[in-house]
C-alpha cells in the first residue's frame, strides 16, 4: 500500500504533498527536521492521506495534489480545519 499525503505547517502558510508506504515515520522524519525541503516549515499537521493499493496510481494522485487545483482542494481542507 501507498499513502499519498498532504501535511500543513502550523506556523506558514505552507503545504506539503509526498508520497510514502509509511505515513508515521514520514510525519516523523518531516517534523524531526530530517527533510531538507520541509525543515524551515516546522512542525507540520497531517492535512490529508489516502492509501492506494498501487505506486502508480498513488503517484498520479500526488501529481495532481501538488497541482494548482489539488492545492486549490488542499487549502480548503486547511480553511475547515483552521476554523476550528
Amino acid at each position: 500500500m501507498f499513502t499519498v499525503y498532504a501535511i500543513s505547517s502550523e506556523m506558514k502558510n505552507y503545504i506539503y504533498v509526498g508520497m510514502t508506504s509509511n505515513i508515521e515515520q514520514r510525519i516523523h522524519a518531516h517534523n524531526s527536521g530530517y527533510e531538507r525541503t520541509t525543515k524551515p516549515y516546522r512542525p507540520f499537521i497531517l492535512l490529508f492521506s489516502k492509501e492506494y493499493s498501487s505506486r502508480i496510481e498513488a503517484r498520479m494522485w500526488e501529481k495532481y495534489y501538488k497541482s494548482t487545483t489539488g492545492k486549490t482542494e488542499l487549502r480548503k481542507i486547511q480553511g475547515q480545519k483552521n476554523s476550528y
